[in-house]
């Protein structure tokens, strides 16, 4: 029997173990500050508590999720003395669900907290203080039904009477018992109560342990639509029945769906039989039309993207003579908005699958002087053959790991800017250290809210070299 979906699993085991061994009894915690994961930080004789649900400067009664060496886990029950900055969650499953943080915390709150973990890390691990760079505008698009790309997990369950779908619990690997989401877009979010009875009702239903969830855009009668695609992922092949099943499903709710049985190399589209396996997005501030397929990377957000491709193309002041290198340019979301504003662009990305669609993005649209290249960039690259001399400009947008294993070969270019966009404000942090040692100095950095309700922070960062 497959592990999760009958007996509990050997991880599950232990949870249940911990919390038999935890203190039951709430306690009563002041929280003086909040740690970078948005999680309250109190003292219990002594020793460092994060606690989950709270604020800065309230009082609450927390119990123990998990007790460490160095620090101990808890999560809110009950706030006896509350925060300016606390509003009501507008989500009914906030509390359990670990899809979002900080949905107890006011909006306009979560961004300040955000540029402030950014400018602690840079003053931590770079010694830039705030007052000695410009603050970039902080970003914010729409709060809630943001979400365009999620991978829904999936789980039979009996006691709960049928499948569970949804993000998993906090502090736990079981779902969430919810049958809507705030963040997730809405044409997807009122999927999950579908899905849910579709799936139980399947012969294979134990057979499925994740939805891949994409939302693409779609131009019909001169307006813009929403185009939502799942990717059904099954560790058995499925029935015909089943088949019938989801292709009904997929015909009445009207969305691309998709099946893999193995790696994402055996997605394949079930419904419709049209032969068109991209999706598309549009930046109409660039006139532009980008494709891809369900389980490429795209972000998520995508009024916030627009918004920091915007920023970022301003921040390089580009003119036409300009040489531009794009590292982790991804399928083209950065590099062809270049390609319009300068004299040429090459994007590099480690993902050849992504590469190709850049060219095809670069086909489609019709733009020359934009050039794809595939290299491991966590490795030399000053033996590529598009490392030249010749850059002017540079735009990183690497992933959590940061660049940190090309920032001195890059800065051997010495182009006159560099607009790094980071998804981690630690990494971000390390890598301008060594920007600066590099001969660089860090001119300007903000925050933009891609994640409402998280603790995850986005930020971008100016670069200019010294004089």
């Amino acid at each position: 029997m497959l592990a999760g979906y009958g007996s509990p699993s050997m991880n599950q085991r232990r949870q249940r173990r911990q919390r038999r061994r935890l203190p039951s009894e709430p306690v009563d915690l002041e929280i003086t500050s909040l740690s970078h994961e948005g999680r309250g930080i109190a003292h219990i004789d002594g020793k460092v508590a994060f606690v989950d649900g709270a604020l800065e400067s309230e009082r609450v009664s927390a119990v123990y999720v998990r007790k460490r060496g160095q620090f101990d886990e808890l999560r809110t029950v009950s706030v006896h003395t509350p925060s300016i900055d606390r509003v009501v969650p507008p989500c009914s499953f906030a509390e359990r669900c670990g899809g979002c943080s900080l949905q107890h915390m006011n909006s306009d709150t979560q961004i300040e907290f955000k540029q402030a973990v950014l400018l602690d890390q840079l003053k931590r691990t770079a010694n830039i203080d705030a007052d000695k760079i410009e603050l970039l505008p902080k970003l914010t698009a729409d709060y809630f039904h943001y979400r365009r790309k999620a991978r829904l997990a999936v789980r039979m369950v009996a006691k709960k009477g049928g499948a569970l779908v949804g993000f998993r619990e906090k502090y736990s690997s079981f779902i969430t018992d919810m049958d809507d989401c705030k963040v997730l877009h809405a044409e997807v979010a009122i999927l999950i109560k579908p899905l849910r009875i579709l799936i139980t009702q399947l012969q294979g239903s134990h057979v499925i342990p994740q939805i891949e969830v994409a939302v693409g855009e779609t131009r019909e009668g001169g307006r813009s639509e929403n185009r939502v695609a799942l990717v059904i992922r099954h560790l058995e092949k499925l029935s015909a029945v089943d088949v019938q099943a989801l292709t009904d499903f997929a015909a009445a709710q009207r969305i691309d769906l998709y099946l893999q049985p193995s790696g994402i190399e055996s997605v394949s589209k079930l419904y419709p039989n049209d032969g068109v396996e991209r999706l598309q997005y549009f930046l109409p501030d660039y006139e532009l039309t980008l494709c891809f397929h369900p389980m490429d990377f795209t972000q998520i957000n995508a009024g916030i993207n627009r918004q920091i491709i915007n920023q970022a193309l301003n921040l390089l002041e580009l003119n036409k003579a300009d040489v531009v290198l794009d590292l982790f340019c991804g399928l083209g979301n950065f590099t062809l908005p270049l390609a319009t504003l300068c004299d040429r662009v090459t994007g590099v990305e480690g993902s050849e699958a992504l590469v190709s669609r850049g060219e095809e993005n670069a086909k489609l649209n019709n733009l020359s002087n934009a050039t794809f290249f595939a290299a491991n960039l966590c490795e030399s690259i000053v033996d590529k053959e598009w490392f030249t001399d010749d850059t002017t400009k540079i735009l990183l947008d690497p992933p959590r790991s940061g660049a940190i294993e090309i920032i001195v070969q890059i800065a051997q270019l010495k182009a006159e800017k560099i607009v790094y966009i980071s998804c981690n404000p630690a990494t971000l942090a390390r890598d301008a250290a060594a920007l600066i040692g590099a001969g660089y100095k860090l001119k300007s950095a903000g925050v933009m809210d891609m994640f409402p309700h998280t603790t995850h922070v986005e930020s971008m960062a100016v670069f200019e070299l010294a004089s």
